[in-house]
């Protein structure tokens, strides 16, 4: 599938932002509540992802019909993109001088990542979708949040997805960037010119026994992305952005790579935005008052000549 060129969106400051969290395949979610939103007429026009949101984002950015977003998600989306081993990564952990261990140490190759990214969404350059995106990623060296809103579709998100130590970091623009979820897991900051936004964003899983070393840094990571979402929605909030959590309902849980979830994902981000349809129009109608012009105050020197000579 590919994504036609069009005249780059107006750069007028969006009315309402679709902020997509990461979270793995429940993330597809944000293709459901685009859809129930649609149907009542409500359209972003700004989509904000970050990870696997990112990627599931860039489908809507791009103004794929519901039905063929989930048809591309079953590719972009599936276990065997973490299975592509680099055998010689296991040398460079046993003999990191003799191998050449780097800053960009990786034990997978996202080869097969930037090959069906290229499938569905071709050579199409950020600013030349349909619906504007901001896509989160990490600078390795800094640690700073980046953010990428120019530039080919395919590096940028295969940046924001680059777990370090799992897969490479990214070149782009002299930095090298890496997953989205180390400085901002739920990036409303990437939308601070949003008059209200959408947010979709995911707490992370604790391990439920701490009996191995993997399991322990885990453990560790979870708590600190966890606490770094809820920091960054309560900073945005006290800066008076207008947010409105959407959060999922489901029954059952979610591997991270259950492909096979999806059409249920699909309808719990479709009942998530349902259940905050009315908050959601309430922010949108308050953004429209506060954003209408107010007249200006007319002066009328007659009457003030009046009450002056009133007065004396």
């Amino acid at each position: 599938m590919s994504v036609q060129k069009i005249t780059p969106p107006s750069p007028a400051r969006p009315r309402l932002a679709l902020v997509l969290g990461s979270g793995g395949v429940r993330s597809i979610a944000a293709v459901g509540i685009a859809d129930r939103l649609a149907r009542e007429g409500i359209h972003p026009d700004l989509i904000v992802g970050c990870s696997s949101g990112a990627l599931f984002g860039a489908t809507i950015a791009c103004g794929m019909p519901s039905n063929d977003a989930l048809q591309a998600a079953t590719r972009l989306w599936s276990p065997e993109l973490t299975q592509q081993r680099r055998w010689r990564a296991y040398l460079q952990l046993i003999a990191p001088k003799l191998a050449g261990f780097t800053d960009n140490f990786a034990l997978r190759d996202d080869g097969l990542i930037a090959q069906r990214v290229h499938e569905a969404f071709g050579e199409v350059r950020i600013e030349h979708l349909p619906t504007r995106l901001r896509i989160a990623a990490t600078d390795a060296v800094t640690g700073n949040p980046a953010v990428l809103s120019r530039g080919p579709l395919v590096d940028a998100l295969r940046a924001s997805m680059a777990v370090p130590i799992m897969f490479p970091g990214v070149d782009i623009d002299g930095r090298r960037l890496v997953d989205g979820v180390l400085s901002d897991p739920l990036p409303i900051s990437a939308a601070p010119d949003a008059g209200v936004v959408v947010a979709l964003g995911f707490h992370g899983a604790m391990p439920r026994r701490v009996d191995r070393l993997s399991r322990l840094v885990a453990q560790t990571s979870t708590t600190l992305i966890n606490n770094l979402m809820q920091a960054r929605i309560a900073a945005a909030r006290a800066s008076g952005q207008r947010v409105v959590r959407v959060e999922l309902d489901l029954d059952r849980p979610i591997g991270l790579w259950d492909t096979r979830a999806m059409p249920y994902l699909f309808e719990a981000g479709q009942r998530a935005a349902e259940a905050q349809l009315s908050k959601i129009l309430a922010a949108l109608e308050s953004h429209q008052s506060a954003s209408m012009p107010r007249p200006e105050a007319v002066r009328f020197p007659f009457a003030m000549e009046a009450c002056q000579v009133a007065t004396h």
